[in-house]
């Protein structure tokens, strides 16, 4: 068994629902649903035009500019949230 400890420093989100605690929590008390149509791409060409996207998310302010131009998506999505970045609501 190990003895390692872990201290929970803070609490982040990155979801189709807000990307900051009180934003999520509040559109998840109030009922509001993060699926919409997808706007990321032009989904005429799906079959299902719905997703849960991230919206408003800016990467700015851990990603150098040139940095995220590199990343795709989900990559830009993963180290922002990592480092505590999203900024904006949902």
């Amino acid at each position: 068994m190990s003895t390692r400890r872990v201290v929970v420093t803070g609490m982040g989100i990155l979801s189709p629902v807000g990307n900051d605690i009180d934003t999520a929590w509040e559109n998840i008390r109030e009922g509001r649903s993060g699926i919409r149509r997808v706007s990321e791409i032009d989904p005429t060409e799906l079959e299902t035009q719905i997703a849960g996207e991230f919206r408003d998310f800016d990467v700015s302010g851990c990603i150098a500019r040139r940095e995220a131009r590199r990343m795709g998506g989900v990559v830009r999505a993963g180290v922002g949230a990592s480092v505590g970045g999203g900024g904006g609501g949902g």
